[in-house]
């Protein structure tokens, strides 16, 4: 029997793997077994699930039929199918209960529509189970059921140690009674052992039937996230701890890992130096049992630190290990690791991705985002993808601004040739992204800009489309527009647009607002002149409509303005904002001698609520307020401890100091305060509460300029001038003639804060951006930063598997009502995880519990509109559409512009079938076994949404497991 590690509980996608008819002698099956009903141990065969596929033909089409060439591939298609589903959750080999291959041939036939077929193999099943029951008598307890079980140890046989099982699934229930069968768990546990079993395939089961029941209970991923927590103990520790003894073990085992780490290449030689047994005391082994399976998996799988496969990191340490890191330049270490330490462990705050990758490391590459402008010269183009490269490989997402370079059949003086334009070199680009891909931890991602008066404009539209030529196709790259504020309002007067090459235009690049207007008129004037030979003219509508049809088509490019993000920035007197970065929120100055840099972190706005008195919750200011100013001194640490793979990022970084907090769990706490998302009502939460994140975080870092002293390039800047990021709306206003609709209505001491800033100044020349908190959203297991709730229940796919995943507070609701249940679960399944067409849910919840698609865009943009006024850089804003339509999504968009906003992200749409719809014995549609009783029927989708005339294409249907979903992940 193969033996795995923890890591091999996770499922994995398989590949569709050949005709089972042909593996079986090959081999390929060796690692895997079946437990027969007795407790006996075969072989795997699937050669076995394609006979018992024809019998069932056999038994519906009779001889003759079950031979025909249909059936016989529909044999071989189906026990594909099959055997793909039972591969998932063991892609390393393991054990099958014949009961587990049965359900999984039965829910097979049932997809493929062969209803006769099942229900013959139904019938049977039932039959043989009945004459099974007159032979047995009622089913012994899971004790007596296996009393002769033996397990495998070190070489060593031994009997398997029921009590002590038993005991280690109860204590992972601890705290959960109310919720949760810890039997239920033990009984599935039992049936999949086998005799002779290694120890370490156990607990594996023991994870996996815990893992199973998610969708009854969302519980269940606690127990499932503590199991899996006791087999990390025995990889790491070499022995099994009882929950009890685990601050003892933390206490003694930390000075050896930082001994381990230091000696084997992995951690700064320097940590050694720190008061070790001070901060081993202050690892709190209770916080382990805060953590979902998905969060822990994930950290397991790619965060924590190994030596040849082994992990050497527990969660605690773990924590300590990132706040060291980001306490070596502290005056007094001890004292700041052990604060960065608490709120990392409790999960107030938790530092971006690449921060926990590497803080404490010999690589610390902790900053998030990099963003490039590229100059229009050979040497300047490959310079820049040598950079993105470099800066990729650590972590890091990164934006490229690539509007300098001159558009197709512009003249090259130094060969007197023409120009290809922009789009081969940005071919390069995406196979550079895909080729450094983070030594295996994630993949590099990038994505390009490019302004809207380009001459290459349009097919750089295109760049994702699926057909044309591919080599002027980029699958694997984002790209994004960067429109100026006049093609908006060309747009909203029907207006002409002119495109150009940079190479004619060079001034454009650098300017914005009036003083753009005034440049890009007189280049109009001298196309009629004859004075500019290279240009085209078209209405602005047209090319508006192209970007949202592309952006309805592939998603891409994304919709960002250029003038609200430069005439808002605060640092707009040392430069031009060129770009955004990988997920459009950091909004910071680039040009040929600067790359832009941006350490990212973000505050857990659940931790963050109180209860009131009324019984409701609230924003706990005075713990908001503790967190930030903590938050923002490990921020700005970042960037003197950050190691800098190109010098341009490291002179920019150390001389604005740019840090981008931001929040998640804004769903959460609608949820808690029992707001649903498409209300005035939350509108109103996402002003507060930013207005308040804004403000602590604007005076944090005006204490640590006192402390530290003011960023280098601060005098200029709109902070000096006491003009805050609220002011601002005002210019824009001013600049754009009107067209900004905002409420700007406050609530805090800002005069005071003006006071502060303008005796003491700013630390961080910029200090807020919301990042879309992709993976550290799943390591603390709240909703991502300010999205709405995807599903009520799906499954999340990433690089350590698939999750079921459950909302938990509508379980808590249904619960109270008497309504969570297998046929809810099923429900839910069926209708994609939303309430709004199950009836027996009282209305209230079903408009709390809206998911994303059910919200119309327009709140995504007030919500987003509110938020956007207190924050110094903007905000990743994925837009839900169901129903696209062009007037739905020309209005959506115009919206945004009107209201100010900065950047969008993603388009997300519905499509006519944009997930499998089953009901049954529950979980199939999740990838999780159960064993509940009953037949599943196969539904069809939804009707097809149809966009308008002039929006026409493939619907992008991208949902939490998608290539490209979570790409930010290069940045959170």
């Amino acid at each position: 029997m193969q033996t795995t590690s923890a890591a091999d509980t996770r499922p994995s996608t398989v590949p569709p793997q050949p005709p089972a008819q042909e593996n079986a002698s090959t081999g390929q099956w060796s690692g895997y077994h079946i437990i027969r009903r007795n407790g006996s141990v075969a072989g795997f065969e699937p050669g076995k699930i394609s006979i018992a596929i024809t019998k069932a033909f056999l038994a519906v089409n009779g001889g003759q039929g079950a031979a025909s060439a249909r059936v016989r591939e529909l044999v071989e298609t189906i026990t594909g199918q099959v055997v793909n589903a039972l591969l998932r959750n063991r892609p390393n080999g393991g054990t099958f209960h014949i009961e587990d291959i049965q359900d999984q041939v039965e829910l097979a036939l049932m997809r493929s529509g062969e209803h006769d077929a099942a229900r013959a193999y139904v019938l049977y099943r039932e039959k043989r189970a009945q004459e099974r029951a007159a032979q047995q008598g009622s089913a012994p307890a899971a004790a007596e059921q296996h009393p002769s079980l033996h397990v495998t140890e070190n070489g060593q046989r031994r009997p398997l140690d029921l009590g002590t099982l038993r005991t280690t699934i109860e204590a992972a229930g601890v705290g959960l009674a109310e919720y949760i069968d810890t039997e239920a768990i033990l009984r599935e546990t039992v049936k999949n052992l086998y005799d002779g079993i290694p120890v370490d395939e156990v607990y594996k089961s023991a994870i996996l039937s815990a893992r199973a029941l998610v969708e009854k209970d969302p519980a269940y991923s606690q127990v499932t996230a503590r199991l899996l927590l006791h087999t990390i103990r025995k990889e790491v520790l070499g022995k099994e701890v009882a929950q009890s003894d685990v601050p003892d073990e933390y206490v003694r085992y930390f000075p050896t890992f930082i001994a381990n780490g230091i000696e084997n290449g992995l951690l700064d030689a320097e940590l050694a130096t720190f008061d070790l047994p001070r901060l081993a005391k202050a690892l709190n082994a209770s916080r382990d049992l805060q953590f979902g399976y998905l969060g822990l998996q994930t950290l397991y799988d790619r965060y924590f630190l190994h030596v040849r496969g082994t992990r050497i990191e527990l969660p605690q340490v773990f924590f300590m290990r990132v706040a060291m890191g980001l306490a070596l330049r502290e005056k007094d270490r001890e004292a700041r690791a052990i604060e960065f330490y608490e709120i990392l462990s409790s999960f107030d705050f938790m530092s971006s991705t690449p921060t926990l990758f590497n803080s404490g490391t010999l690589h610390s590459q902790l900053s998030s985002c990099y963003l490039t402008t590229v100059s229009d010269d050979l040497e300047g183009i490959y310079e820049a993808i040598k950079e993105n490269a470099l800066l990729a490989k650590y972590a890091g997402g990164l934006g490229n601004d690539w509007t300098p370079v001159r558009a197709l059949r512009s003249h090259i003086k130094g060969t007197n040739g023409e120009s290809q334009g922009v789009v081969p070199f940005l071919k390069v680009v995406n196979d550079t992204a895909v080729a450094v891909n983070q030594g295996g931890k994630r993949k590099g991602a990038v994505c390009t800009y490019l302004e809207t008066w380009h001459l290459d404009i349009e097919e750089f539209l295109e760049l994702r489309k699926n057909t044309g030529d591919e080599r002027r196709r980029t699958h694997d790259m984002n790209t994004a527009n960067w429109i100026p504020d006049l093609f908006m309002k060309r747009v909203m007067e029907n207006g002409e647009w002119t495109l150009f090459s940079p190479s004619d235009c060079p001034d454009l690049h650098d300017k914005v607002g009036k003083d753009f207007e005034r440049a890009y008129v007189e280049y109009e004037r001298r196309t009629e002149t004859g004075e500019l030979k290279l240009f085209k003219k078209m209405p602005a509508v047209t090319l508006w409509r192209k970007m949202l049809s592309m952006l309805f088509e592939t998603g891409h490019p994304w919709i960002t303005f250029k003038d609200p993000c430069n005439i808002r920035s605060p640092q707009q007197h040392v430069g031009v904002v060129h770009s955004s970065n990988l997920c459009t929120e950091i909004t910071l100055n680039t040009n040929e001698s600067e790359i832009a840099v941006c350490n990212l972190g973000s505050v857990n706005l659940v931790a963050h609520m109180k209860p009131t008195a009324d019984g409701g919750y609230e924003l706990d200011h005075e713990k908001l307020q503790r967190t930030i100013r903590i938050a923002m001194r490990m921020l700005d640490n970042v960037i003197d401890i950050n190691y800098y793979a190109v010098n341009k990022a490291r002179n920019s970084n150390e001389r604005h100091r740019p840090v981008g907090m931001g929040i998640m769990g804004f769903q959460d706490c609608l949820h808690m305060m029992r707001v649903p998302y498409a209300s005035q009502e939350a509108v109103e939460f996402a002003d507060r509460s930013m207005e308040a994140v804004c403000y602590h975080a604007y005076w944090a870092s005006s204490l640590l300029a006192e402390e530290r002293g003011r960023y280098q390039s601060y005098e200029g800047s709109l902070w000096s001038q006491g003009i805050l990021p609220q002011d601002t709306l005002a210019l824009l206003r001013e600049a754009r003639g009107g067209h900004v609709d905002v409420d700007e209505s406050s609530t805090l001491d800002w005069n005071a804060l003006r006071a502060r800033i303008k005796e003491h100044g700013m630390r961080n020349s910029n200090c807020i951006a919301i990042a879309p908190t992709a993976t550290i959203s799943n390591i603390i297991g709240v909703s991502a930063c300010i999205e709405p709730t995807y599903q009520n229940l799906y499954v999340k796919s990433n690089l350590s598997g698939e999750f079921t995943v459950v909302n938990d507070y509508l379980v808590r609701d249904l619960k109270k009502l008497g309504l969570w249940d297998e046929v809810m679960v099923a429900d839910l399944k069926y209708f994609d995880g939303s309430l709004s067409r199950i009836d027996r849910v009282p209305p209230e919840l079903r408009k709390l519990y809206a998911t994303a698609f059910e919200v119309e865009p327009a709140w995504l943009v007030e919500c987003a509109a509110r938020r956007q006024k207190w924050i110094d850089q903007a905000q990743s804003l994925n837009i839900y559409m169901a129903g696209a339509s062009g007037k739905k999504l020309d209005e959506t968009y115009k919206l945004a512009w009107q209201r100010g906003l900065k950047t969008t992200y993603y388009l997300r749409t519905l499509g006519a079938t944009s997930a499998e719809k089953s009901t049954g014995k529950g979980g199939e549609l999740n990838a999780v076994p159960t064993k509940a009783q009953g037949a599943a029927v196969a539904a069809a989708g939804a009707a097809p949404v149809l966009p308008e005339p002039e929006i026409l294409g493939a619907v992008c249907t991208m949902k939490p497991g998608d290539p490209g979903f979570e790409e930010c992940e290069a940045c959170q």
